[in-house]
């Protein structure tokens, strides 16, 4: 297994067995001393055990046994997480039981936390995928996790998802869906790396591709994924026009859920350019949008977008001079991204609370608030943010 650590359904596919002969196997080694388990149902070897374990496999089954064994267990993870990374996809709808070979997943929430505990499995398949060139399943599979990155957009491995998943497009020939793949590269050097250039480049080369075969979505997306990084890099007139065609073409194709996050990003262009009321103006008329059944927002993609939005309003509030509507905004937002996991931006928005705290002599609760930030900052792996926030909350008590 490429994993760290394993659950009963995994054990199961490799053993060829039901997942309660699994769990009966994988207890009797936890009692023997052989596998450690903990609360939530995950097992792992020591190291030392993992590795008698692998000896003994090599001597005592053929190679085309372990190959098959490989294979087997490879093919399901790819499959499984294909199908969680599809909970997510507003265009897709309800994967359900889409693969009845693949793990039983019924929920957003399923969805997500089996991608989040076997990330290092799935990874590890896709790698392997991408080795023994099944491209098509690659492919399927980076694609999959285009929405689902949204929520976990501090995880280390998606460049490495992306970067497979457009080799696999190019080497299968397709150049829409190459383009896609460069697009979601785009966004990881936009956010996670803070590297707008790198998006820049990546952006050119998806708007070439998406032009010639004709993927109108993604030249929109392109367009967008461009805005954010000319407004990084403070070529605010250009980067408000690239949200603006990116929205035009979104709304034009009736792409609801894109144009959405269209709006949002000139929304911010507009306040970094200091249009505060006009940006405030933009991101109010999002929420409603977002808050409307009638609108054609997917549900998920509503419930995503609404807290971020509710930040942004409460930033732009602030920016005006009504800092205590900004604080009940903010609080609101954070709320909210507790609730969906949206760390990264649950700690932004804290961290702004906190400051906004602070000038309105609410120390004990912009203490509170900067140390929560830290906690965050240090859970997605942001040492130095969670670093200055632990200063920041000192020098607050």
């Amino acid at each position: 297994m490429p994993g760290r650590d394993f659950d009963a359904a995994l054990a199961a596919v490799v053993g060829g067995t039901s997942i309660e002969e699994a769990w009966d196997a994988l207890d009797e080694l936890v009692d023997l001393g052989l596998l450690q388990d903990n609360a939530s149902g995950r097992y792992r070897f020591h190291d030392l055990v993992r590795l008698f374990a692998r000896d003994r496999l090599q001597q005592e089954e053929s190679t085309a046994e372990r190959d098959a064994f490989t294979a087997a267990m490879m093919s399901w993870l790819l499959r499984t997480a294909t199908i969680a990374g599809r909970w997510f996809d507003p265009g897709y709808g309800d994967p359900g039981r889409a693969d009845p070979d693949a793990a039983e997943l019924s929920s957003l929430e399923e969805a997500d936390h089996w991608l989040r505990v076997n990330a290092d499995n799935w990874l590890g398949a896709l790698r392997h995928g991408a080795g023994i060139g099944r491209f098509a399943a690659v492919l399927d599979c980076a694609e999959a996790m285009d929405w689902f990155s949204d929520r976990w957009m501090h995880a280390p491995h998606w460049h490495e998802v992306f970067t497979l998943g457009a080799e696999a497009a190019a080497a299968l020939g397709d150049q829409a869906r190459q383009a896609t793949q460069l697009n979601m590269l785009a966004w990881v050097h936009l956010l996670p790396r803070d590297d707008p250039e790198t998006t820049l480049r990546y952006t050119a080369q998806a708007t070439d591709l998406a032009t010639r075969s004709g993927a109108t979505i993604q030249v929109a997306l392109a367009h967008h994924h461009a805005g954010g990084a000319l407004r990084r890099l403070g070529r605010l007139d250009e980067a408000i026009a690239s949200e603006t065609r990116a929205a035009e073409i979104y709304q034009a194709n009736g792409d609801i859920d894109r144009y959405c996050h269209s709006l949002g990003g000139l929304g911010t262009c507009l306040r970094d350019a200091g249009h505060y009321a006009e940006a405030l103006e933009q991101y109010l008329g999002l929420l409603d949008l977002l808050n409307d059944d009638r609108s054609g927002t997917t549900p998920s993609v509503a419930a995503l977008l609404r807290p971020i939005v509710l930040a942004r309003v409460g930033e732009c509030l602030a920016l005006l001079g009504h800092r205590a509507e900004a604080i009940s905004k903010l609080t609101e937002a954070i709320s909210l991204m507790e609730q969906g996991r949206l760390a990264f931006s649950q700690a932004r928005s804290l961290e702004t609370l906190a400051a906004l705290l602070a000038e309105e002599d609410r120390t004990g609760e912009s203490h509170q608030a900067y140390a929560r930030a830290a906690e965050v900052y240090q859970a997605i792996g942001d040492a130095e943010a969670s670093s200055r926030c632990r200063d920041l909350a000192i020098a607050a008590s």
